[in-house]
């Protein structure tokens, strides 16, 4: 069993940053692909960015590359959103996720294929 809690939301200006935190506790957090994806009012969750467990393989929405970057602390057991210059469309809940099984090979960037699911931390970038 994988527990997440995310931190570090809140408002920003357009053009600022935004470092989200997800605290993983559970005995697997350091063989597992790790990602966040955010939800916006009235649309579907979207993929934001992924993480193998080793590091070595990291996904990127189209949206946000360039601007975001996902990073990994096995010995922590966190994982790092960096968020610079966002926009008032990246506004959204986000959403810490980890895929059960250990070890994957793959990156998954789709909602289904995650297990686990933090409560989420609001991100509102105003204009």
């Amino acid at each position: 069993q994988v527990q997440l809690v995310e931190s570090g939301g809140g408002l920003v200006q357009a053009g600022g940053s935004l470092r989200l935190s997800c605290a993983a506790s559970g005995r697997f957090f350091s063989r597992n692909v790790m990602g966040w994806f955010r939800q916006a009012p009235g649309k579907d969750r979207e993929f934001v960015a992924a993480i193998r467990w080793s590091g070595s393989s990291i996904k990127y929405g189209d949206s946000v590359k360039g601007r975001f970057t996902i990073s990994r602390d096995n010995a922590q057991e966190t994982v790092v959103l960096q968020m610079n210059s966002l926009k008032p469309e990246d506004t959204a809940v986000y959403y810490c996720a980890a895929v059960a099984r250990e070890w994957s090979i793959l990156v998954p960037t789709t909602a289904p294929s995650y297990d686990y699911w933090g409560q989420g931390t609001q991100v509102t970038v105003s204009s």
